[in-house]
């Protein structure tokens, strides 16, 4: 017990001899910041009115918000809104929102969904897989060491990125909502997700320790793992259901009749009804200022399926992306979107507009920061992903606001949807995923050519970094395909 006194006293000790004082807050400076709020009766109305409402009431820009429109010179028919309900599924519902848009065209089809349920239960499957995979990988490591802390913090979630639509679609195919509907955990994801997730982390101590052993070599391990997923599989079934392996359906277009009856296993509806290569077809465009543009970028271990492909972005100025995403609305073809939804977001309305608050003047300051600046400070970033499905054109085709088809239901919004003005699409949007058959090509020549030209005038003593550059530098006038796949192998290399 004395021990014990001792030890205390001289931790007392030790924090108040070490106690830093630089840059505390002293009387004195505390009296001159006290000066920035002077209980005038404007100060005190102010107080009043920001104490006892929302602020994003007080700040309503109300001048703003009622002088648009919901007119688009370019849309993309579709019907139905779907609706993720409480759960972090929205870049699922946006993939198979693009795809089910394409069939609804093709098919004249009602509002048709694909089950998001179905392919939610494999991406929860994989994504075990995949930790408990990286687990084993990196199981000779500290369990504090970078690769394992960030396993641990990011075990499993529900949220996700396109790479996770490609790669699934691809495995396990699609089926009609109808024929594996939602269940209440599918709309309500948090829970069973922190059940799997608890029990995931208990595997992977389990997994360590096995090694720490040294008696279980590679293949217990695995075969571990393969007796730990199958647990995994059984929460599963249970919140979700068994994923269906083969089904009869009858497809009918908008007026009700039968366009075919027949039976199919997910595979197979995929491919009649989708059959694109989903891996291959599309490019991911971000606009990141904070990072170098014209540049490709892989996220390592960021993907939903081990087998699978890490997120790989190209980095894009905004003004070469707006031209592909209207090129791409032209055509009847909606697009995956991602953007910082909540900035400026006036839901009544379904306007996002960086005007729409006026929280500068409300609060008697500025909120200067560029989106480079926000993105470094993590004061922005991408939080949503809807799909993107219209434009409105000037007389001169510059574009005056966008329309997104979003996953919150038909009630939320304007009918389902949100209305963007450009100028917050250039702040707020992150990320959009378009087919290469949008991007243009025509500068390429031009590149490859000029390529050969520094490489002869030996301004280059590599071909290959001549071609590259040059093909990077006509990128602005087009070819963003092509430059993807040399960044792409130029990182290969490297």
């Amino acid at each position: 017990m004395k021990k014990l006194f001792v030890s205390i006293l001289c931790l007392g000790m030790s924090f108040g001899s070490f106690a830093q004082n630089e840059g505390g807050l002293t009387p004195e400076m505390l009296g001159k910041i006290k000066q920035s709020y002077k209980a005038t009766p404007q100060d005190k109305a102010l107080r009043n009115a920001v104490a006892n409402n929302k602020i994003q009431s007080l700040a309503l820009n109300l001048d703003n918000v009622n002088k648009y429109d919901t007119h688009f010179s370019n849309r993309v028919n579709s019907r139905g809104v779907t609706d993720q309900k409480s759960s972090g599924r929205c870049w699922m519902f946006t993939g198979l929102n693009v795809m089910r848009s394409e069939m609804i065209a093709k098919y004249n089809l009602g509002a048709f969904e694909f089950s998001q349920n179905y392919l939610f239960f494999y991406d929860q499957l994989e994504k075990s897989n995949l930790f408990l995979s990286l687990i084993i990988k990196h199981i000779d490591e500290p369990l504090d060491s970078k690769n394992n802390e960030w396993l641990f913090k990011n075990t499993l979630s529900d949220g996700g990125q396109f790479t996770g639509i490609s790669d699934l679609v691809t495995k396990y195919g699609l089926v009609p909502a109808s024929v594996q509907p939602e269940t209440y955990n599918s709309n309500n994801t948090n829970k069973i997700d922190e059940l799997i997730t608890l029990k995931l982390k208990e595997y992977a101590l389990e997994l360590r320790a096995m090694k720490a052993d040294k008696k279980a070599k590679a293949d217990k391990l695995e075969n571990r793992k393969i007796e730990m997923l199958s647990q995994v599989y059984r929460m599963l079934v249970l919140a979700y259901g068994e994923p269906v392996q083969e089904f009869t359906y009858t497809l009918r277009d908008i007026n009700g009749k039968e366009i075919s009856t027949e039976t199919y296993t997910p595979q197979s509806f995929y491919q009649k009804y989708v059959g694109k290569d989903l891996k291959n077809s599309y490019v991911m465009l971000m606009n990141d200022p904070s990072r170098e543009f014209y540049k490709v970028y892989e996220i390592e271990n960021d993907r939903h399926v081990m087998d699978g492909a890490n997120w790989k972005y190209l980095n894009l100025p905004i003004e070469d992306i707006k031209p592909i995403a209207i090129a791409s609305i032209k055509d009847s073809t909606m697009m995956y979107f991602s953007c910082d939804v909540g900035k400026f977001l006036y839901s009544d309305k379904g306007l996002l507009d960086v005007n729409t608050f006026d929280y500068g003047s409300l609060m008697g300051t500025t909120f200067g920061m560029d989106k480079k600046q926000r993105i470094q400070t993590f004061a922005s970033g991408s939080s949503h992903a809807m799909t993107l499905c219209a434009v409105d054109l000037d007389k001169d085709g510059k574009p005056l606001k966008w329309l997104v088809e979003n996953s919150w239901g038909p009630s939320h919004g304007f009918q389902g949807h949100l209305i963007m003005t450009d100028e917050w699409f250039d702040e707020y949007m992150f990320r959009v995923v378009v087919d290469k058959k949008y991007i243009p090509l025509q500068n390429v020549v031009i590149g490859i050519i000029s390529g050969f030209i520094v490489y002869f005038a030996e301004i280059e003593t590599s071909i290959f970094r001549s071609i590259v550059l040059c093909l990077i530098g006509s990128l602005s006038a087009g070819g963003a395909y092509d430059a993807l796949k040399i960044g792409d192998d130029k990182n290969k290399d490297e």
